[in-house]
């Protein structure tokens, strides 16, 4: 893992706002961002996104639709003077497993569109992620993403996203110090 997530000061979960989708594999990294704020966190929002401040970091969702990231993360960095660089983003990755993440920066896009719009309004790829894995082992070859990302998650997925989060957080909390 990238040691530049100590210098993190905002968690972003991409998805889509809609609840429709609320419950879907694209939205792991609103998942994973509501994890970490905790039942009841107090949500404040904006024309684009919503934030809630925890005790250390910030948490927020872009409120446009996952290809359209961008613009969100764009103004939730003014809002909040701060640079690519001061965020974490959060985000489903098909080309991992459930269970399976990675925290890097300054990679490509790898086809994901949300990831691709803050690339285009950032105007740079040197921010954080943090790629939570959906794709069940051995789909990788049959199934594009496709035709998975907007289904449902079902109880043992979720718990495996649970657990997942947990190891993640733990890996924040440990670099943070």
């Amino acid at each position: 893992m990238d040691d530049k997530i100590a210098n993190v000061r905002i968690i972003v979960g991409l998805g889509n706002p809609d609840r429709e989708y609320a419950d879907t594999y694209h939205n792991a990294g609103y998942r994973f961002v509501d994890f970490l704020a905790g039942e009841g966190a107090a949500w404040k929002r904006t024309d684009l996104f919503r934030y809630s401040k925890g005790r250390d970091l910030l948490f927020a969702k872009s409120d446009t639709s996952m290809n359209e990231s961008g613009r969100a993360v764009k103004k939730m960095l003014a809002f909040f003077k701060l640079k690519p660089e001061d965020i974490a983003v959060a985000h489903d990755d098909a080309d991992l497993a459930i269970g399976e993440y990675r925290i890097q920066s300054g990679r490509g896009s790898a086809g994901h569109r949300g990831v691709a719009s803050l690339m285009v309004n950032l105007k740079t790829k040197d921010f954080m992620r943090i790629r939570i894995g959906i794709r069940e082992p051995g789909e990788r070859a049959r199934k594009k993403a496709g035709d998975f990302v907007l289904k449902k998650i079902g109880a043992a997925e979720a718990a495996a996203f649970t657990e997942v989060f947990r190891a993640i957080a733990s890996e924040i909390e440990r670099k943070g110090n």
